[in-house]
């Protein structure tokens, strides 16, 4: 009984995203004290997160084999940079977030506020679809199995017509000449990304850092800003701050070590 109760809890908090206590307490026909209760449970287990007034999900990332493939030791370093971007995302925002899997332990963190979110990935535009107080548009084209992204011109063109405020990107290898892909129709997508924003944030492990990929997305001084854990080298500072990119650093934490799923950018 305790158990079909915290499966059903943990399945009503996966597919919302975020879920208040009274909707939860609600829809179980429990009350918000046993809610807590089992929340605390699921919290310690690393499936939920708890919050004022609710639980975020936290379990793991969506069954594709781009977020599959996530290393642990990766993963920390995603939760990390996640939480210091959704510290910039300012209330009633206007965003675009990519497909990337730090991108979407950023979406995670963002659940439940009142922003405009544009995004071509389904796994982040799933998390949203059911928050009232988000403005969702899902970006249409060609889907890309792997990732659950939509790409291509269709997508680019319906870009063109949209305005944010900020565009948060992800990059499978970033050097001094700028920010590479591993797909260049991802590349090509990710560009008309950062033509309708006004301000870029790239959130990318340092493991990127000092790599090259096969599709050239942008100059670095195309970057506005850059999150980044705290291990990526000091060498590139200089670079960053020369191409004019404030660079934010994430101290990972004790409660990032515990990953729930495997997945990369």
């Amino acid at each position: 009984m305790v158990e079909e109760r915290r499966h059903n809890l943990l399945e009503l908090v996966r597919t919302q995203g975020f879920a208040s206590l009274p909707d939860l307490a609600e829809r179980l026909q429990v009350s918000e004290s046993t809610v807590r209760r089992d929340l605390a449970h699921l919290e310690q287990d690393g499936l939920a997160r708890r919050t004022h007034g609710g639980a975020f999900y936290a379990g793991p990332s969506p069954d594709l084999s781009h977020f599959r493939s996530r290393q642990a030791s990766e993963w920390s370093k995603k939760r990390a940079i996640a939480r210091v971007a959704a510290a910039l995302v300012e209330e009633v925002d206007s965003l675009l977030l990519d497909g990337g899997s730090t991108t979407y332990e950023l979406a995670q963190l963002l659940a439940g506020r009142p922003l405009q979110v544009v995004t071509n990935s389904l796994p982040v535009a799933n998390l949203f679809s059911s928050r009232p107080e988000v403005e969702l548009i899902l970006v249409g084209g060609y889907l890309h199995s792997r990732s659950g992204v939509l790409l291509g011109a269709y997508a680019e063109e319906m870009l063109a017509a949209l305005r944010v405020r900020t565009a948060v990107i992800s990059a499978a290898g970033v050097t001094e000449s700028g920010l590479y892909n591993s797909n260049h129709m991802t590349a090509s997508t990710q560009r008309a990304m950062i033509a309708a924003a006004d301000e870029v944030l790239l959130v990318a492990d340092s493991t990127k850092f000092g790599h090259q990929s096969i599709a050239p997305v942008c100059k670095l001084n195309d970057i506005d800003r850059v999150v980044v854990d705290s291990q990526l080298d000091e060498e590139w500072h200089e670079p960053l701050a020369g191409a004019g990119v404030e660079l934010s650093l994430a101290e990972e934490v004790a409660s990032d070590a515990s990953p729930s799923n495997d997945t990369s950018d």
